[in-house]
């Protein structure tokens, strides 16, 4: 499967931040009625990965395997390398991949024990180890081959933004390593967050938007080419995904 690019436009993104940006107003307007307005705001969490900053170090990769111990073969996160073009001029670009935390998971509604699911506090999905029967359903429905069967405990597991630390108050461990700061995170629903800022000011893109997903890890300068795009005849195309997967999502 091929990697579509899609600019998302400033109103749709309007309509993901619009809540948050209209508490914003509230709060200006009549403050005391805006805290409690404020207070029960839902959290929306989101990530921004801004390419031209990342050097494909794989700082991310190794922090997300030390964090959750993941066996080697298998990845929680990982990192692309793109590379393209015409002698002379080819150019390798880095693209790094995972979870993407949609709005709308095909992951949630296929799941038959219901392990996979989506959390209303902040729409972060998880899977429940307990509930996990490693049907491979999941798997199959991700557009992002995201996700992948743990060989020692046989249950299936991905990103979740680091949650253990998230409610805690600190950063997911691919974001506190990055050494570029090329991965940006917090509040969509937050106006005055850095994720929320750089979404609705920067021509982002989202991976495979025509699945409609609606995901919420969003690219800056991202090049998604796949060696099967022949948009451009006789150019070069190389895709390095790091993962054991015979086919690239």
């Amino acid at each position: 499967m091929k990697a579509t690019v899609t600019t998302i436009s400033r109103r749709n993104l309007v309509g993901k931040i619009g809540k948050g940006a209209t508490l914003a107003a509230v709060a200006t307007a009549v403050p005391g009625q805006a805290k409690a307005a404020i207070a029960q705001r839902p959290v929306h969490y989101a990530m921004v990965i801004d390419t031209r900053k990342c050097t494909g170090c794989h700082a991310c990769s190794v922090a997300c395997k030390t964090e959750f111990e993941v066996p080697l073969g298998v990845h929680r996160s990982w990192v692309e390398y793109v590379e393209k073009g015409t002698y002379p001029n080819v150019s390798r670009s880095f693209l790094p991949r995972l979870c993407n935390q949609c709005s709308e998971p095909d992951c949630v509604s296929v799941c038959p024990t219901g392990a996979t699911y989506k959390r209303e506090e902040d729409g972060i999905i998880v899977v429940d180890a307990e509930k996990c029967i490693g049907c491979k359903y999941c798997m199959q429905a991700c557009p992002y081959d995201s996700r992948f069967v743990n060989p020692n405990t046989g249950t299936v597991e991905k990103c979740d933004f680091c949650l253990h630390r998230v409610t805690k108050g600190l950063e997911p461990s691919c974001v506190n390593t990055c050494q570029g700061r090329a991965r940006v995170f917090g509040d969509l629903n937050d106006p005055d967050s850095e994720v929320a800022k750089l979404v609705a000011t920067e021509p982002v893109t989202v991976l495979r938007q025509e699945m409609g997903t609606q995901p919420n890890v969003f690219y800056i300068g991202a090049d998604h080419a796949d060696e099967n795009d022949l948009r451009v005849p006789g150019q070069y195309v190389r895709v390095d995904t790091h993962r054991p997967a015979l086919e690239r999502r």
